[in-house]
């Protein structure tokens, strides 16, 4: 073989192995989480993301074959952190709505839910009405905040609008508010975790079942096909209940998710 010839071959051989391995390195995408909302996304003491939200992205990851990394957004930006490029995801418990459509496209549902008050143990109601006149917590812009809003009025002086869920919950236990309205899976968990507190527990008539889902930037179908396609997998496989099993407790029965 001339020289000219193992010079040929060689760089090929570098070609092919520069290629197989971009070929092999998995993709990885950023998931912009507002790690303040316990037990979905918070931070422990070392700053790491840990809940629900991230254990079951990281599920759909690994069933897909990507890569995901976690950066704590604030809520007031999420959105846009993921209609500018800035994340490739968001999931944060987000509850998905219509006018939430228009500015993203959701996954399938992975979480049901639906909006519940929590009271101080001396007020005991049986529905959002029962609140008029009294003050209630509850994070701005979120599915509580529109209850309250629709149901006293979005200047009422009652609503007190907080930033995040435990800056919410902090007022309700101090009792500075009578009522914090928020989404179950999160209050029912404090409620779980402070039995000292002895707070009750009321869902009004009007709310009506509710999902999350994770969020893409619009027009982004690659992106949510493979979200779609792991969060169907690791349903139907059995490591979906594991994950609910391990933060809702192994007796709280996992939800039917319409995802077929």
């Amino acid at each position: 073989m001339s020289l000219k010839h193992i010079l040929l071959a060689a760089a090929a051989c570098t070609t092919l192995a520069v290629s197989s391995a971009a070929v092999a390195a998995p993709v990885e995408y950023t998931v912009g989480t507002g790690a303040t909302y316990r037990p979905f996304e918070f931070q422990t003491p070392s700053k790491e993301i840990v809940g629900f939200d991230i254990d079951l992205m990281k599920a759909i990851a690994e069933a897909q074959g990507f890569k995901v990394q976690f950066i704590n957004t604030l809520w007031g930006v999420i959105f846009e952190s993921v209609k500018n490029g800035d994340r490739d995801i968001i999931m944060s418990g987000i509850t998905i709505t219509d006018k939430r459509k228009e500015v993203v496209d959701f996954s399938l549902p992975y979480f049901a839910a639906h909006q519940l008050i929590l009271t101080q143990k001396n007020v005991k109601i049986n529905s959002l009405a029962d609140l008029r006149g009294r003050n209630v917590a509850v994070v701005a812009n979120s599915a509580g905040d529109i209850a309250c809003s629709e149901a006293f009025g979005k200047a009422s002086r009652n609503i007190k609008r907080f930033d995040n869920t435990p800056l919410a919950l902090e007022e309700l236990s101090a009792g500075g508010v009578d009522a914090a309205v928020g989404d179950v899976g999160v209050f029912a968990y404090y409620a779980l975790q402070n039995p000292d507190k002895a707070f009750n527990q009321a869902r009004d008539p009007s709310f009506k079942d509710q999902y999350f889902g994770i969020a893409v930037r619009q027009g982004n179908k690659a992106v949510l096909d493979q979200i779609n396609d792991g969060l169907r997998k690791v349903y139907k496989n059995g490591t979906y209940a594991k994950i609910y099993a391990k933060w809702f407790g192994a007796n709280t029965p996992v939800p039917k998710l319409p995802i077929d």
